[in-house]
């Protein structure tokens, strides 16, 4: 095991900061050359180096940490690319989404909701319970792929897995409702 990765998992706070050290000039140097410039890479490459110290434990030593380190700061950067093209998608939507909204507390929509809501539940009854957690955790208690991890007692490529064989099943339920 990586002498420094021991040390800030046994909770030494001078590992942290020997970690934040190293790797921080890094971060900030890969950002620069994938992140649009207008966009505060300091604050992004704190938000990379946490989610590294967060996600510690998860360490499965199968590379060096600092390949698993970079494979982090890209995971976040496809995340953040993602959510803008999310949101521009969105934001070109408002007009469409403000008459939506108005058309919400028409009865007809009520009736529809309900008959979904009903739809769902009676899907989510017909699967397993190990799916049925795992999607209510997630979806409904806006659990994290982590914190779901721990709570299941899986490791999180496992629940990442999990997570995703569940979807597909809700879906294949779903349609066949």
């Amino acid at each position: 095991m990586d002498i420094l990765v021991k040390r800030i998992l046994d909770g030494q706070e001078q590992a942290v900061v020997e970690f934040y050290n190293q790797y921080s000039v890094k971060i900030r140097k890969y950002l620069q050359y994938r992140m649009p410039v207008s966009e505060d890479i300091e604050a992004f490459t704190n938000d990379i180096l946490l989610e590294i110290i967060d996600s510690m434990p998860f360490f499965q030593h199968k590379s060096s940490l600092s390949t698993w380190v970079y494979k982090i700061a890209h995971n976040k950067i496809v995340d953040f690319y993602r959510k803008k093209k999310i949101k521009s998608v969105l934001l070109s939507q408002i007009p469409f989404l403000e008459i939506v909204a108005h058309e919400v507390y028409e009865p007809e929509f009520q009736f529809e909701k309900n008959k979904l809501r009903d739809k769902i539940e009676h899907t989510l009854r017909d699967m397993s319970h190990t799916y049925r957690q795992i999607l209510r955790l997630h979806y409904e208690e806006n659990k994290s792929v982590k914190e779901i991890a721990i709570i299941m007692d899986l490791s999180f490529k496992a629940t990442e897995s999990l997570l995703f064989r569940a979807r597909q099943q809700f879906r294949k339920t779903y349609e066949k409702g």
